[in-house]
């Protein structure tokens, strides 16, 4: 069982209530779009992986991939800032599915939270939505879920309130 503490779009914004939500847990991932000094903040707390997002430096960029694809527990995940999701995935996104087969797939980018099945790769979509107080979003949000074996179970939207 793996604790994880999913967030994206933070564009160079971290407080104390995501610190607090990261303590909580076993490792975070962030999804793209860390900004600056986001990824040493979160780093600090617990084990950190991501990918980098569009607004991304070369600070950035030379320690998060554009792509990321890792094993948790037996769940095989696959995280993209820019992939869309069930039925709308990039291009890239979508060619990287069919690679690498995941059990999870996740993204950032559109600030909006999702949480979908996709019936026709049999995975399940995650896109934590913004925890920053950037971008067109009103509510900031993350997700907070446990990787049990194969799946992914406990999964909470947690709201920060109003950006």
């Amino acid at each position: 069982m793996t604790r994880i503490l999913l967030l994206s779009d933070s564009h160079s914004y971290c407080d104390e209530r995501i610190i607090a939500y990261a303590q909580g847990v076993d490792e975070i991932w962030h999804a793209g779009d860390f900004g600056v000094h986001v990824a040493d903040q979160l780093d600090k707390v617990k084990p950190l992986k991501g990918v980098y997002g569009n607004i991304d430096g070369t600070e950035i960029r030379k320690d998060f991939p554009e792509l990321l694809h890792f094993q948790c527990e037996d769940c095989r995940i696959l995280m993209l800032h820019i992939g869309g999701y069930p039925g709308k995935y990039s291009p890239m996104a979508k060619r990287a599915i069919q690679k690498y087969k995941p059990n999870c797939f996740i993204s950032g980018h559109s600030h909006i939270l999702k949480v979908m099945y996709d019936k026709d790769y049999q995975l399940l979509h995650l896109n934590p939505g913004a925890c920053g107080k950037v971008g067109w979003h009103q509510v900031r949000t993350m997700l907070r879920f446990v990787v049990d074996g194969k799946g992914i179970r406990d999964l909470e939207v947690i709201e920060l309130g109003a950006k």
